[in-house]
């Protein structure tokens, strides 16, 4: 067991990879009643192309099968639901895929160890037939068309398919109707064997327990017979710098149009990790500084009567697109952005005010330091860096060394409009 002591947060991590290649991590949190486990797997519905453990030849698997095996591994052999037994000891369970990995989590203020040991061991125990499988079909597909009726999702991953034409993040995490009926026992069981690799997967433990007892019991329960290579070769259809289309409208039942507006980034291969850090954290601080309610243009667009409310949005990193997303709602969306357009340029023109530089630094800090006292925010977003190769206790101090020139150098490279895409939502008539 290895341990680091960041003074920056004044925190302790413990970690240790086991022989199968399972990363465990713990943060103890002293006082505090709650626990939190959460398994990751480096395997989200971004992951359609891959070749298959012991296999040669690459594969296109079914859109929104990372999504559809999430819901698969709570049922197990012996048609039991993992979600009982959780219950039974008095844990809260849940489990959730984004477009880059898959999380088993569980919080408890009693029985964590019976929790931890039964969330290592039902992701550990596939069980795939073909009468279940199809009876998940149903279950997802009234998934899928309840989010079909949602304008949010909807105005949201428009967006995403106005920005890239090639890239799966423009693909729904669940998929189509269409898509998960062509989902097999066969096709689950390769993606399972492929990335729920130990190898592929992190859990990381945060609460007031002991660590010697927390690292015997996850050692004593993991799987260490699993052993398999480290490196899974995924693909990616090559995407174009540009965008893939300007503007995307739907018609819903919404009293005022919804929008959001899209810039996309262009990460590159080459970047170091905490450079793409860097580069994260200060198209954050510039997102406050032009998008922020206390800002100009909020008041410029609300005072107008061009907004009715606050723009919501941040910058996403991951580890082959990024993209700034924001987003409200308005009577004439396309003017809005019109407006935001003009201010941005306007900012490039004048220059970034240190004052108002210095004041979204500060919130940004005081924001992090604050987030520490959740413990499902520190681990959902550890693991969430660390898949992307970035010690999430180094946030901080990247933080505290970004200057002004930083943000000024990412306005000169960012939010362009040539680079921008709008999704609208408007009520129909």
């Amino acid at each position: 067991m290895k341990k680091i002591f960041n003074e920056t947060i004044n925190e302790i991590l413990y970690y240790d990879t086991f022989e199968n290649g399972l990363e465990l991590y713990f943060m103890p949190k002293r006082g505090f009643e709650s626990k939190y486990a959460v398994l990751g797997v480096d395997f989200g519905s971004n992951d359609l192309e891959f070749i298959p453990i012991n296999e040669k030849e690459k594969i296109r698997v079914s859109d929104g099968i990372a999504h559809f095996l999430e819901h698969k591994m709570f049922e197990q052999p012996d048609e039991s639901n993992a979600f009982d037994e959780f219950s039974k000891f008095g844990a809260s369970a849940n489990a959730f895929t984004s477009f880059t990995m898959t999380a088993y989590l569980f919080s408890a203020t009693e029985n964590f160890y019976p929790s931890l040991r039964h969330l290592i061991n039902y992701v550990q125990t596939p069980y795939y037939t073909e009468e279940n499988v199809n009876k998940e079909k149903g279950i997802i597909a009234q998934e899928i068309n309840m989010y079909r009726d949602d304008p949010e999702w909807n105005v949201y991953m428009n967006c995403l398919k106005a920005m890239y034409a090639s890239h799966h993040t423009s693909i729904d995490i669940a998929g189509s109707v269409e898509s998960i009926n062509k989902i097999t026992p066969e096709e689950l069981y390769k993606c399972y064997n492929t990335f729920y690799n130990p190898a592929n997967m992190k859990l990381f433990v945060v609460g007031d327990l002991d660590e010697d007892e927390l690292f015997n019991c996850v050692r004593e329960n993991n799987n260490l017979e699993r052993d398999f290579e480290k490196e899974i070769k995924r693909f990616m259809p090559s995407e174009q710098d540009g965008i893939n289309t300007y503007r995307i409208e739907e018609k819903f039942a919404v009293s005022m149009p919804l929008f959001y507006i899209g810039y996309k980034d262009n990460p590159k291969d080459s970047e170091k990790t905490l450079d793409r850090l860097k580069k994260e954290i200060s198209t954050d601080i510039l997102f406050d500084i032009i998008f922020s309610e206390s800002g100009d243009l909020h008041s410029q667009l609300y005072d107008s009567g061009l907004i009715t409310g606050s723009i919501y949005g941040g910058y996403l990193s991951q580890k082959d697109y990024s993209y700034a997303l924001a987003s409200g709602s308005s009577n004439q969306p396309d003017l809005v952005k019109e407006k935001i357009d003009q201010y941005i340029d306007e900012l490039r023109r004048n220059g970034i005010k240190k004052s108002d530089f210095e004041i979204n630094k500060k919130k940004k800090i005081g924001g992090f330091l604050k987030s520490f006292d959740s413990i499902s925010f520190i681990a959902n977003n550890f693991l969430r860096y660390m898949f992307r190769g970035i010690n999430f206790l180094d946030y901080l101090q990247v933080l505290k060394n970004i200057e002004l020139s930083d943000i000024e150098d990412r306005l000169d490279n960012f939010f362009l409009k040539e680079k921008s895409v709008i999704s609208i939502v408007s009520p129909k008539k």
